[in-house]
């Protein structure tokens, strides 16, 4: 199955479940669904931070702060959660990811998704998916901080960053 055929939950503006569509219907028609974002920290405390790869389904080759991915219908943000982190980071045993807030992304342009985002401690190796992760390490926050401005991100991580910051102090 491609992820396009991937069947979402589609959601209300409450969060609440009004029907079902595979992924690549429910990105072409606008309908609201549900995603998770993972900031993911190694042992030194440092962000994972990666380059998607070019066919990726949304923001292809754009760097972000964050793993994730979309809530599969019927599952759990939580449970999302764990699973995108591990897949993503290639790994398995990570401890769940703690939940930190959630927020409705809009882009502007009719597309609009729940946002759960979570952190998760990752002691392990990781082996990231080739087909999802051109590029990755793990930068200080200075070293995020710092490629900010010269590196296009992708929006949705962006806003989940800048909503961290705000919801940190």
């Amino acid at each position: 199955m491609s992820a396009a055929d991937e069947i979402l939950d589609i959601v209300d503006e409450h969060d609440q479940v009004i029907g079902t569509s595979p992924r690549g219907e429910a990105y072409a028609r606008g309908l609201r669904h549900r995603c998770v974002f993972i900031r993911a920290r190694d042992a030194a405390g440092r962000v994972f931070v990666h380059r998607r790869t070019p066919t990726k389904l949304v923001f292809p080759s754009l760097y972000d702060m964050f793993v994730g991915g979309v809530v599969g219908a019927g599952e759990s943000y939580d449970d999302a959660a764990l699973r995108e982190a591990e897949e993503e980071l290639g790994v398995s045993g990570l401890p769940r990811p703690t939940f930190l807030f959630k927020f409705l992304y809009d882009d502007g342009a009719g597309q609009s998704w729940w946002s759960a985002v979570y952190e998760v401690r990752c002691e392990l190796p990781v082996r990231p998916q080739v087909e999802e992760v051109a590029w990755h390490d793990f930068l200080s926050e200075e070293e995020l901080s710092a490629r900010l401005g010269e590196w296009e991100w992708v929006p949705d991580g962006l806003a989940a960053w800048e909503r961290l910051r705000e919801w940190r102090g």
